[in-house]
Parts: C-alpha cells; sequence; structure tokens
C-alpha cells in the first residue's frame, strides 16, 4: 500500500529492534483545539502514550481524509504511564461523564414516575378532562372474546345520562359483552333529540377505552336486523344492583339471545360494595372518556376565558327553574297565579308520580332548592365578595328579573352564558338543553368556587368532578339547617351577626374537602352517591372522616 494511504495512519519501517512489535497507528482528530500543544510538553493522544512538540513540529499538515481526521507523518511513539496532567483530564471527564449519565438516569426514573401518577390518577393533574389542546396516548386494543351485545337506552338530563352511560361502561366490561354506542334521553322533559355525537366525542370515547371494553357504533347487520323486527330483548336493570346481579341475572339473557336492550341506565349500579377496579373504571370514562364535541369544548373555554380575564368567578346552580319546582312541588316565594302554573306541570307529566306536595312542609325538611332570595342572604353570611362574578349555570329562572332582584343587589356581577356570548355563538346550540348544560358543566368544573341550590344531578356530578381535580372548593349547602336560620332571620329573631356567624360555623366542613362516603346499607337513597365523592379514584389522604 502506498505511503500515506493506509486510512490517515503512520505506516512505521521496520528495524531489527521492532520486528517483534506491533505497527502501531495513531489518528489524532482536531476538535476545536481541545488538544493544545505546548514547548517541552509530553500530552496524551491515546490511551498510554505521548509524544513530545520536538517530534511533530516540522510535520506539515495534510488534506483531511474523508473521516475528517487529519495525516501528520511520522511521530515517534513509546509507550508510558500516564502522566500527572494525563491523569487529572482523565479523572476530570471521568467526572464529568459521570455526571451526565446520573442526570439521564434521574430524568429517566422521574419521567417513569410522572408515567406512573398519571396512571394512577388519570387526567387530574397532567391532563385535564376538558382540554382540548392536549393529545392523550391512544391505549393499544385489547384482546376480545365477547359475550354477546348490549344496548342500553340512557334517561333523564345529561348529568343523569353521564353518570348512567359511565356506570353501562364498567357493567359491560364486566360481563365482557360489546357495548353498542348508548342511546340518548329523547322523551323526557326536556326534549332534546341530541344524539350520542351530538354531545360527547364518540370516536375518542371508543379509542380511549378500547384495551378495556369492546364499544362498537352499530350493530352487525344480522342483529340490526333481529332490531328492526322488534324480536330482541329488552328489560330495565335493578336499581342499586351490584355485580352478582349482573353476572348471574343480565349476562345469562345475553347468552342465551345474543343481544340484550337494557332501558334503564340512572342508578343501576350500586355506590359501595363493588370491586375497586370497577370504581376506578366508572371514573375513567366519566373523567376521561365521555369527552364533549370539540364545539362544545371550544365554546366552554371561550366562557371560562372571558370570565377569568376579569378575575376569579363562582358558579352557581341556581336550579329555581319551572320543571324543578313543578316536579318538587315547592313554591316558596311564588304568587297563587304562578303555584297554580306549577301544579297544573307537574300532573301533566305522568311519569312524576309524587303529586300531592306540601311544599311548606317539604322546604322546611331541606328538599327544596334554595330560592334567589335565600341564595342572596346565604352568599353574603358566608362572606362572599360582593364584587365577584357570579355566572349562573341554568336556564331560564322562574319569575325572572323579579324573582333575581334581591340576588342582583347583593352581588351586582351576575352573568350567564347568553350574556358574555353572541346570539350567533349559542345558535347551533339552542333548543338543545343537554349541549346548553355541557357549556355549563365545562364552567362550572373550572371555577373558583361552585355553589349548587339542591343535590340534584348535575351538583352531585360536578362535586365529584371537583373532588377528582384536587378538591376544588364546592360549597354544599345544609338547606335544612339554612331555612331555619333564615326564617329566624327574617322574623327578626336572629341579627346579622349572629345569623352569618351560625351559618358559617354550620358550612365550616362543607367545602368539598375530602371526606369518607357514608354508607347505609340497604338504603342507597340515603346513603352518599358515589359520583358526589368517588373516594376510591382519588388522591389517598391520611385521615378520612364522615361528612
Amino acid at each position: 500500500m502506498h505511503h500515506g494511504q493506509f486510512s490517515g495512519c503512520i505506516r512505521r519501517e521496520k528495524t531489527s529492534s521492532q520486528r517483534k512489535r506491533n505497527h502501531l497507528c495513531i489518528i489524532i482528530r482536531y476538535l476545536n483545539n481541545r488538544l493544545r500543544l505546548r514547548d517541552n510538553k509530553y500530552f496524551l493522544i491515546m490511551s498510554g502514550y505521548k509524544v513530545s512538540m520536538a517530534e511533530i513540529v516540522e510535520l506539515k499538515e495534510k488534506e483531511f481524509d474523508k473521516k475528517g481526521v487529519k495525516y501528520l507523518g511520522k511521530i515517534h511513539v513509546e509507550k508510558m504511564k500516564y502522566s500527572v496532567v494525563a491523569r487529572a483530564r482523565l479523572i476530570a471527564e471521568i467526572k464529568i461523564w459521570a455526571i451526565r449519565v446520573m442526570t439521564l438516569v434521574l430524568v429517566w426514573a422521574c419521567a417513569w414516575q410522572l408515567v406512573a401518577l398519571s396512571h394512577a390518577w388519570g387526567p387530574r393533574v397532567v391532563q385535564h378532562w376538558s382540554s382540548a389542546a392536549s393529545v392523550p396516548s391512544i391505549p393499544p386494543a385489547g384482546p376480545y372474546k365477547s359475550n354477546g351485545y348490549l344496548m342500553v337506552s340512557s334517561n333523564g338530563g345529561l348529568n343523569q345520562m353521564r353518570a348512567g352511560i359511565c356506570d353501562m361502561v364498567a357493567i359491560a366490561r364486566y360481563m365482557n359483552v360489546t357495548l353498542i354506542v348508548p342511546e340518548l334521553d329523547k322523551t323526557s322533559f326536556w326534549n332534546d333529540q341530541s344524539q350520542f355525537n351530538d354531545i360527547f366525542d364518540v370516536d375518542y370515547f371508543i379509542t380511549s377505552l378500547r384495551d378495556e371494553v369492546q364499544i362498537q357504533k352499530e350493530l352487525p347487520p344480522t342483529l340490526k336486523r333481529v332490531v328492526a323486527e322488534g324480536t330482541f330483548y329488552s328489560m330495565p336493570p335493578v336499581s342499586w344492583s351490584n355485580m352478582s346481579y349482573y353476572l348471574n341475572t343480565v349476562l345469562p339473557q345475553i347468552e342465551e339471545y345474543e343481544l340484550l336492550h337494557l332501558t334503564k341506565t340512572d342508578a343501576r349500579l350500586a355506590n359501595n360494595g363493588l370491586p375497586t377496579e370497577v370504581q376506578k373504571l366508572r371514573c375513567r370514562v366519566n373523567y376521561n372518556a365521555l369527552r364533549f364535541t370539540p364545539a362544545i369544548e371550544k365554546l366552554g373555554r371561550k366562557i371560562v376565558e372571558i370570565l377569568r380575564q376579569k378575575g376569579p368567578f363562582l358558579v352557581l346552580h341556581l336550579r329555581y327553574e319551572m320543571d324543578m319546582l313543578a316536579f318538587s312541588g315547592c313554591n316558596e316565594g311564588c304568587n297563587d297565579t304562578e303555584v297554580d302554573e306549577l301544579t297544573k306541570m307537574r300532573y301533566a307529566y305522568p311519569w312524576w308520580k309524587e303529586k300531592e306536595i306540601n311544599s311548606t312542609k317539604k322546604r322546611k325538611a331541606g328538599l327544596c332548592p334554595l330560592t334567589p332570595e335565600e341564595t342572596a342572604l346565604t352568599l353574603r353570611a358566608l362572606d362572599i365578595d360582593k364584587n365577584i362574578q357570579i355566572y349562573i349555570a341554568a336556564g331560564d329562572i322562574y319569575g325572572g328579573k323579579r324573582r333575581l332582584a334581591s340576588l342582583a343587589e347583593a352581588f351586582p356581577n351576575l352573568v350567564k352564558k347568553e350574556t358574555l356570548l353572541q346570539p350567533s355563538e349559542l345558535l347551533p346550540f339552542q333548543n338543545h338543553s343537554s349541549q346548553m348544560a355541557a357549556l355549563d358543566y365545562i364552567v362550572s368544573i373550572e371555577s373558583d368556587i361552585f355553589v349548587p341550590t339542591i343535590g340534584g344531578n348535575m351538583a352531585k356530578v360536578v362535586e365529584g368532578h371537583r373532588r377528582f381535580l384536587g378538591f376544588k372548593k364546592t360549597l354544599l349547602p345544609d338547606r335544612q339547617l339554612l331555612v331555619n336560620l333564615i326564617d329566624k332571620y327574617n322574623t327578626g329573631k336572629l341579627n346579622w351577626e349572629k345569623f352569618s356567624l351560625l351559618v358559617k360555623d354550620a358550612h365550616a366542613s362543607h367545602w368539598g374537602t375530602p371526606t369518607k362516603r357514608i354508607v347505609i346499607p340497604g338504603k342507597p337513597k340515603l346513603e352518599d352517591y358515589f359520583w358526589s365523592n368517588p373516594q376510591e379514584c382519588l388522591p389517598p389522604t391520611e385521615e378520612l372522616s364522615p361528612m
């Protein structure tokens, strides 16, 4: 091989004294003057070798080869022990590399800890359930061996259906059946004709749960014909049932008929006594998989941004609407004409079973929604800032401006979505009560304070969601105590200072802080609702006490 063509290395002429030695090649790389040569000094070129300045002073730099290595010609090399300088430099470089390695190990460990926390706590901290900006990972599809198909018809308003859908997913998973995307209620009081995909992101719903349960948009053709012929089996599941009911009673029907239709979804799963994995799956569906459509998400986020620009805000779920008053029979503050109108409405709906209702007695028992006037007194007594924005998450307040007058006087910054947005922005959602309720839901879970005036479905589901998001401040009014104190204040039996003090004392522990669900065996309607306090899905706390 021609001299200088040995890949940038020096090939020495062999002498008698060198025949027993191996040929030595040295490659010197110039990397931004990291190796500086000084007179009469020896520097480390390769591990265990030295070269002096005198030996390379006459060398001419030659062209770079393709590898970027300079050929320097012949140099005399002899093996030696590391010099003090070489040792110091080597130790310094080892330390630097050790620091780099340890840093990478720590970053890797922290990343895996974050992944583990996100799986354990869901989107509570890292990813907000309604954040359209984030792109969560889609789990791989799980192995399925379906026992059949389950159709469900949700009933009630948005939040009643929402809770029921979550329960049905957990039930389908436990029975190992294929769930068809739930049908929403179109025959209730609200007469909303919205389909599932008008409110929820159906594709995300299916894909985000595909490692747990198989969900399909429609039945296979053979079963579609069965539905068209009306020969499929339907049944309403028993309320507050545990998993043994579904395994022993419902699953055999699916295995026999291949397809089963459940006609009700509200409160069809027990609050307590269920496997932990079932409870956690219920949460995963509610707080992750049931995402609203991009259009609803976008407009809901816009409302929140408008409010945030002006400072903190309180969401008041003022459930003083005509349907609630008619259904409950509560008419505190209504005139005779309004009482008559509400009574007629109650009798017009046959599925509202209770007809003859004593409004006064029911209010004293704490079973009526707080009126706007009672709400104003309660917020004032709790020293809520009079200048805070109060967003009313509700439909039309019964009695209109007349009934809102005292609340507006005490808290002048009252707003609604209709006052914050242009009519054209709300137009696509009008005449669809569930879609309008979805906007209020987004604002409710984002608020600095959430105050419901009655413990209905929205109040309970939002309460639980706010607990899941880090125990956000949520007032849980003791209505029975409040109406008693308010009546005493209004009749002069209590002055304002005493009234305010009693209200504060009674609600000191009513702000959505960590508590245990109250369990009442055999009386599920009286115990704490799972969705208001999904404690199996919340961060562990050292001490939990009943409310």
